[in-house]
């Protein structure tokens, strides 16, 4: 028989139908409908630009989150740690201010130490825990045997308890994967107490700031007065993650091992490595929110960002991503995060009791899960 030397087809696309579109197009939708509801309500108190800017500033912490725990939720995970790791990073970059630092350092440390927890949950998702072990025991060894032994021994000294801790978990347990709920919420309360004991349960307050307080703020001039810088950085992160997603084969990957994982790995994709890579950029982006924060607040506060967890995956699932993975858009995020956003402050505008909103949102929380449910069901 002769073979073919015909390529085989791509599949045909999806036939556009008016349920695929509203799906697609709900959040926006969803978004106009309460701007104008509001608009209509209140008038030229909330439409006025200076309220508009308000509100984009409001969002910025919690959506420059929110589109890291994008990629985490499309790949099929879940991360409950982003409100410690937005206090923690806050931590961090005032420690270091503090410490006399520059401020560019310091905001690189706090950006770092996202990626740092970040790295760590994915090991531990992944069925390295020795790993982290070895490193979280190892450090603490340097801590502890500094003022004894001195510097160079101290080192040495926890260098030993981390690689045998390595080489006893590599001959014995080796790999014990662990389900992202568990892990991130063991790590909401490990860095949310990390961050209380950096400040012995206190803020930090650094003297000096320099630029990193301007984020948050409304510049004289130039761009910065159009839209605060956090807003552009939230912004160019957007661009930046969406083109990741749609053009790379790193975010074909985490569609991919959202869809089905087990497919994925007989597909030839590296899944662990995936999630590691996934897992260290989602929370990495918590602390770019840190900053944010940090800018907003002028002080590094271990109680702030209390609840944001909520937050962030509301918005990433109003905004059309599917808790079961493989299903969700950096602007739908950036739309959902809006909504509560438009939500909040238009309450605040009608004068409503702080409770109200809390039922609002979590009533439009649930009707995007429902809604998802039946989208997965109809198969749209």
């Amino acid at each position: 028989m002769k073979a073919s030397n015909s390529h085989p087809r791509p599949p045909s696309p999806r036939r556009l139908t008016a349920s695929t579109l509203l799906s697609r197009l709900g959040p926006l939708i969803g978004l106009i409908f309460v701007w104008v509801l509001f608009a209509a309500l209140k008038g030229q108190v909330f439409i006025e630009w200076e309220n508009q800017r308000l509100m984009l500033l409001q969002t910025a912490v919690v959506g420059t989150a929110a589109i890291g725990a994008t990629l985490i939720i499309i790949s099929g995970g879940i991360d409950l740690s982003v409100g410690s790791s937005i206090a923690l990073g806050t931590m961090v970059v005032a420690l270091l201010l503090k410490a006399g630092a520059p401020p560019l350092l310091a905001a690189l440390g706090g950006i770092g130490g996202g990626l740092l927890c970040g790295a760590a949950i994915g090991t531990i998702v992944i069925g390295h825990v020795g790993r982290v072990a070895a490193l979280l025991l190892g450090s603490l060894t340097v801590i502890w045997s500094w003022a004894a032994l001195g510097a160079a021994l101290a080192v040495v000294a926890g260098a030993a308890v981390a690689v045998a801790l390595v080489v006893l978990n590599e001959f014995t347990v080796k790999r014990v994967p662990l389900a992202p709920f568990i892990v991130t919420l063991g790590m909401w309360g490990a860095f949310r107490g990390a961050a209380k004991g950096i400040g012995d349960n206190q803020p930090i307050y650094p003297q000096d700031a320099a630029w990193l307080t301007d984020l948050m703020t409304v510049a004289p001039s130039g761009i910065g007065a159009l839209l605060p810088p956090g807003v552009w950085l939230m912004l160019i992160l957007a661009a930046v993650m969406a083109g990741v997603l749609r053009y790379t084969r790193f975010g074909r990957h985490i569609f991919a091992i959202g869809s089905n994982e087990q497919t994925a790995r007989l597909c030839g994709i590296h899944v662990e490595r995936t999630k590691l890579l996934i897992y260290t950029i989602g929370v990495g982006c918590a602390g770019l929110a840190a900053l944010l924060q940090f800018g907003y607040l002028s002080m590094g506060d271990p109680t702030t960002a209390e609840g944001y967890e909520l937050k962030v995956i509301a918005a990433v699932v109003i905004g059309g991503a599917s808790l079961a993975g493989g299903e969700g858009s950096i602007l739908g995020t950036l739309v959902g995060a809006l909504i509560m956003t438009v939500v909040d402050n238009g309450c605040t505008k009608m004068e409503l009791d702080n409770w109200v909103q809390e039922i609002v949102t979590g009533a439009i929380i649930v009707v995007a899960v429902a809604l998802d449910r039946l989208r997965q069901r109809r198969g749209v």
